[in-house]
């Protein structure tokens, strides 16, 4: 009867990938490597002088995050990656778009 009355009692907020309430931690590791490995990029690709760091990062985050999607084993942990794998490509392609994977003036013609 008191609870009929009496104030609802709040869940406190669990914020966790393994959804399915089983352990992933190889699945969580590649997810939050691709989400930072996505930041990183995206944000140094507006900086023309980190044109290799852009580029670099982004191309691994874009690939291991294409990796990652594959193995993952939870819903928010393929929709976490593929904000990381977007990020990740802008990043590059505008690290790319700004200098590319090498320093400026650097030729592999010798």
């Amino acid at each position: 009867m008191s609870d009929t009355i009496g104030r609802k009692r709040r869940h406190p907020v669990h914020l966790t990938l393994n959804t399915d309430g089983r352990p992933h931690p190889a699945e969580n590791a590649m997810t939050i490597a691709t989400l930072v490995c996505g930041l990183v990029a995206f944000v140094t690709g507006f900086i023309v002088m980190a044109h290799m760091i852009a580029s670099w990062i982004g191309a691994i985050g874009f690939w291991g995050g294409l990796y990652a999607q594959f193995v993952s084993s939870t819903t928010r942990q393929r929709a976490l990656i593929i904000v990381g794998v977007v990020a990740s490509f802008v990043g590059a392609a505008l690290g790319i778009a700004h200098g590319g994977f090498f320093p400026r003036g650097f030729s592999l013609r010798g």
